[in-house]
């Protein structure tokens, strides 16, 4: 059980830290204390079930439904487009960000925004349920794998939340702030235009 639960947690953790659409998100809501823990919370449950679910065999299911994969894909495109866009203006704007200011937002809103962006996004099924499912079945304890790729997870998004949300009030310039919705805004365009583009698509 122990090397099924090691090769969850190094292969999960291998596959979530690369910087993209999530991980800006979460980035972005931890920096301007908007509901950080909740959003990470559900990024990580998302990846929990997602898993869980490849694990029990629905992986190659998924896979099939052409039809779905490409209404998220284009869902997903549009969505990440608008959060770029909304990144851009703040920079234009010089709407610099404050450590817990700007308008406040409802734990409602927070939640919707982050299920758009964790489950419109196609790549989101083929390495959790697809990949990460399939290599889970095969381990010799796929209830470690899970156990290992789950925590992998969880201590990836609420690390980069405790992280943000350490380094907010110490990031007082304005043109820091405006240099990260910029980074975040080329990271969500980049990322829409590959959706888009069918790059991210087997």
């Amino acid at each position: 059980m122990w090397l099924s639960w090691l090769n969850g947690l190094l292969i999960c953790a291998g596959l979530i830290v690369a910087i993209g659409a999530q991980n800006a998100f979460v980035l972005q809501q931890s920096l301007r204390r908007q509901n950080a823990w909740l959003v990470a919370g559900v990024c990580a449950l998302c990846d929990w079930l997602l898993v869980g679910l490849g694990v029990l065999g629905l992986g190659v299911l998924i896979a099939q439904q052409e039809a779905l994969m490409e209404g998220a894909r284009w869902a997903g495109a549009a969505f990440l487009a608008w959060q770029a866009w909304l990144a851009f203006r703040r920079v234009v704007a010089g709407q610099a960000l404050a450590a817990g200011g700007g308008r406040v937002q409802s734990w409602q809103a927070a939640m919707a925004a982050t299920l758009a962006v964790t489950l419109l996004n196609p790549q989101v099924y083929l390495e959790t349920v697809v990949l990460l499912g399939a290599i889970g079945a095969v381990q010799p304890s796929p209830l470690g794998f899970f156990i290992g790729a789950a925590m992998a997870s969880f201590g990836w998004f609420f690390g980069l939340a405790a992280a943000a949300g350490w380094l907010a009030p110490r990031l007082a310039n304005p043109l820091v702030w405006r240099a990260i919705d910029l980074a975040i805004g080329i990271i969500l365009a980049w990322v829409a235009w590959r959706l888009a583009s069918g790059a991210m698509m087997p």
